[in-house]
């Protein structure tokens, strides 16, 4: 198993959670300023130059939430993600998909109105927006996780994984200052042995 990964993005995702797991992969570290994302051999396999992409077998997939859902299930007997036809399994389902749809696209768009975005195509309207979007989507997983540790269920599972990565890039422009449990959440989760392999390079 191969994941192509670049540091500090969004392919430290299934990094993490193939540490998680605790199963043999092989990390393919891809030097954008070589534009290795852009060489023919990767855009074989990812046709977008996009990270992160895991190659298992005969099996090719991109897009970071889709690896994780798949390593999750691939691995069952690690217990990262609820079975089918579990009681959880819908609220797995929902969380992972809610912190990268919902949450990651407003702090993307802070983040591209506030620093991406050359000065002249910045809306500062677009950045209010998006931090008051935010503390709407924030205190909707703050009350789902009260005083829980985990999102889903009773042990920590790849939603956490997706939620906490998205909540750590939020936390770089100080958007969980309000969100006190959620912020303790993050650091939680960070502060796992696989979290830190996962980021020791």
């Amino acid at each position: 198993m191969k994941l192509y990964y670049v540091p500090q993005t969004r392919s430290s995702r299934p990094r993490w959670l193939l540490e998680e797991l605790g199963v043999p992969y092989d990390i393919v570290r891809l030097d954008i300023a070589a534009r290795d994302n852009r060489k023919a051999e990767y855009l074989a396999l990812n046709p977008l130059g996009h990270v992160p992409t895991l190659v298992d077998g005969e099996v090719v997939i991109y897009e970071s939430l889709a690896i994780c859902l798949y390593l999750a299930d691939r691995f069952p007997d690690k217990m990262l993600a609820p079975p089918p036809g579990a009681p959880e399994r819908g609220a797995y389902l929902q969380w992972t998909v809610f912190a990268v749809a919902t949450i990651e696209r407003t702090i993307e768009q802070l983040y591209d109105h506030t620093a991406r975005l050359e000065e002249a195509d910045r809306q500062p309207r677009l950045a209010v927006a998006a931090r008051t979007r935010f503390a709407e989507v924030a205190a909707v997983v703050d009350a789902a996780l009260g005083e829980r540790d985990v999102l889903v269920g009773d042990r920590f599972s790849g939603a956490d994984v997706l939620m906490a990565s998205v909540l750590g890039w939020g936390r770089l422009f100080g958007l969980l200052g309000d969100h006190p449990r959620l912020e303790a959440y993050a650091r939680r989760c960070f502060g796992r042995p696989a979290a830190k392999r996962a980021r020791q390079d």
